[in-house]
Parts: structure tokens; C-alpha cells; sequence
């Protein structure tokens, strides 16, 4: 199943839950298959590698994971407060991304 992502590559937001609860980061990728976001310096995980070509000393790497969307929302710029994501159309009949809490388009 695919799921429908409001978030794109590049939005700010804000850990609503978990152990990362507060923090802020950047949208580096969504995948909608898992339903899932990574974001820059949100989830990372020490992971044990062993040696090979790309790491040719091997040891403790850290890696940043996805993180379910439903953890994150989006960080409106002028109030620093989490916001839902709408949709508005314009006179020529495309398609916006609008914060649902002041209504202003997200850019």
C-alpha cells in the first residue's frame, strides 16, 4: 500500500512523540511506502559495520532511520507552532499546500 504524504523534501518539522519529542529538523526524504519520513538529525542509530570497501576501518557508524509520519508535523514559520496541511486551488486551478491553522500557502 501507498500512503498519501502531505510532507515534502525540504518542509521543517517539529517531533510531536516519542524519544525525540520537541526537536526540529528538515524533511530529507519520505517514503510512502512505509509511511514514513527521515529528517535531518531526528532518529539516529549507532550501527556496528564491518569492514568493507566503502568503509575500510569499519566500526561504529551512525545512520539517520525514518521516523513515522504521524510523529511529525509542520512548523509554520511565523508563529513556530505545529500545523495540519491543507489544499486550496487557485483561479487557474492548481493545486496549494495551505497551513489549516492560518491558511496561508506553504512554500
Amino acid at each position: 500500500m501507498i500512503y498519501k504524504i502531505r510532507l515534502q523534501k525540504g518542509d521543517t518539522v517539529m517531533v510531536r512523540a516519542g524519544k525525540e519529542k520537541g526537536k526540529t529538523g528538515k524533511v530529507l526524504s519520505t517514503h510512502p511506502a512505509l509511511n514514513k519520513v527521515t529528517v535531518e538529525g531526528i532518529n539516529i542509530v549507532k550501527r556496528h559495520q564491518k569492514p568493507n570497501r566503502q568503509y575500510p576501518q569499519g566500526g561504529i557508524i551512525e545512520q539517520t532511520k525514518p521516523i513515522w509520519v504521524s510523529k511529525v508535523g509542520l512548523v509554520e514559520p511565523t508563529s513556530k507552532k505545529l500545523s495540519r496541511i491543507g489544499y486550496k486551488l487557485d483561479k487557474d486551478g492548481k493545486k496549494t499546500r495551505v497551513f489549516k491553522k492560518s491558511g496561508k500557502e506553504i512554500k
